[in-house]
């Protein structure tokens, strides 16, 4: 089972809200997951980036891989997976 850190939509109708989620990559997009790490609302200006850092850390450890968007919100917050 391959683990993957990814965003999960919520909100209406262009007006997005993302949590960062830990889940099984064959999953869909809006479906189960296994822990819940963090928000990522875009439409705030500045946009909201909250992420629980030890959670993220200790997935990324037990080898979840983050997808593009979260690599590179993990960017901008300084989260190192290294």
């Amino acid at each position: 089972m391959s683990v993957r850190i990814r965003l999960t939509r919520f909100g209406s109708k262009k007006n997005p809200y993302y949590r960062i989620v830990v889940a099984n990559s064959r999953a869909p997009r809006d479906g189960k997951y296994i822990d819940r790490i963090g928000v990522y609302d875009p439409k705030r200006e500045p946009s909201v980036m909250e992420v629980d850092r030890d959670k993220a850390l200790d997935w990324l450890k037990k080898g979840a891989k983050p997808t593009e968007s979260v690599k590179k919100i993990f960017e901008k917050i300084n989260l190192k997976s290294s």
